[in-house]
């Protein structure tokens, strides 16, 4: 079964939760196409709004499962591309709950959304290099637009993470609140923007998606490129092991 849900909290506002708590969220191949997915039948819709969130109280999402098969081609990247909206000119605002640790693809799907709110206890960072592991799904392209170069490159290069009060202050997130509260204002929030014009929201939102989509959709080739060119190298190999058997890669 797969573990991405979608629900209906209230009227014009969609839910769509991660579900795979033992993996903090990691996503397989079948929920990453799943997400896709919900994202192609909620922008054909009544929604208004879309909340995305993680189960559980320990990650919002932790991006991919790297315990799975780790075969890159064209159709997998369309379908990381797609699932985490890197590409995608998406005419639906979407606020993200952040309930725990967002890491690696977790934060990419994050720079898909608009408006965002962590908990306290929540965790952010882009850990791919330290696996050597290229970050596919946007992040060496959005993030710099969106917290600025310095920034950016000091999650991208150190593989570090930060707590969610930093991430608030470099504008990775608009406010922390505390877990009881999250949802509460996720959907407040959602409903507030329900409540506007639907043509005057999704017009906004597709110019500056679509902004977004078009300056990624320039560096896509090159992001196939370099993507594979780590794959090839030796350090992959290490990468991987090292992360499956929980010890500091020797490069």
């Amino acid at each position: 079964m797969t573990q991405i849900h979608l629900s209906r909290p209230a009227r014009h506002v969609a839910l769509i939760t991660i579900d795979n708590p033992p993996k903090m969220n990691a996503m397989t191949r079948p929920m990453l196409a799943e997400l896709g997915r919900l994202w192609d039948e909620l922008e054909r819709d009544d929604s208004r709004c879309i909340v995305v969130t993680g189960a559980g109280e320990r990650a919002f999402s932790v991006g991919a499962d790297v315990s799975g098969d780790l075969s890159a081609g064209p159709e997998m990247a369309r379908m990381v591309s797609h699932a985490l909206l890197k590409t995608d000119a998406y005419k639906k605002p979407i606020v993200a709950a952040v309930n725990g640790d967002c890491i690696g693809g977790g934060v990419e799907l994050l720079l898909a959304s608009d408006i965002r709110a962590a908990v306290p206890k929540a965790r952010f960072g882009l850990t791919e290099v330290r696996w050597s592991i290229y970050p596919f799904g946007g992040a060496a392209i959005k993030l710099v637009q969106q917290i600025g170069h310095v920034h950016a490159m000091d999650l991208l290069l150190t593989a570090r993470l930060i707590d969610a009060a930093q991430a608030a202050t470099l504008g990775l997130v608009n406010r922390v609140l505390p877990p009881e509260q999250l949802m509460d204002w996720a959907l407040e929030t959602a409903a507030m923007i329900a409540a506007n014009s639907p043509s005057a929201v999704q017009a906004v939102k597709r110019q500056v998606s679509g902004t977004i989509a078009d300056h990624a959709l320039t560096r896509e080739a090159l992001e196939q490129e370099l993507g594979d060119a780590v794959r090839a190298s030796p350090d992959f190999a290490e990468g991987i092991a090292a992360f499956r058997e929980k010890r500091q890669p020797r490069y």
